[in-house]
């Protein structure tokens, strides 16, 4: 049985995901503080057992950034991920009707992206805002 929670803060069940979807994981008092910093989470459970998750982080009315869309490898294919992406967009609904110019970004891993245009996405350079950029922290 599917069963749904928001704002689930469970550090293991995240760096399980994490590392289940290829990405590693983080210190377990990083990835508390990046959950405590987070505004809205969703995760996706089959009974009791971790099947996806996906966050927002932001400011909460001007930006917000859909992070961390993640589903164990044995349920992709079965809409577990557009079952998140669909409760984020609402969690982002309802920032709209405060401030109808909210921008959401997000940042899909390589190759994703067709799954993202599902959902409205377009790429930064199709709107005319440039590149999507991000710090290399080699060169720091």
């Amino acid at each position: 049985m599917i069963n749904i929670k928001e704002n689930i803060k469970n550090v293991e069940e995240f760096n399980l995901l994490y590392d289940a979807v290829g990405w590693g994981a983080y210190d377990e008092k990083i990835t508390q503080k990046a959950l405590d910093n987070t505004f809205y989470s969703v995760s996706i459970y089959d009974d009791e057992k971790i099947m996806g998750y996906g966050r927002i982080i932001g400011d909460a009315i001007c930006f917000l950034y859909i992070q961390d869309v993640m589903v164990k490898p044995e349920y992709q294919g079965k809409k577990i991920g557009t079952l998140v992406m669909n409760k984020l967009l609402e969690k982002v609904n309802e920032v709209k009707k405060e401030n109808p110019d909210v921008r959401v970004y997000l940042g899909a891993s390589k190759n994703r992206e067709k799954f993202y245009e599902k959902f409205g996405f377009i790429k930064r350079i199709d709107a005319n805002l440039g590149y999507g950029m991000i710090l290399d922290n080699k060169k720091m």
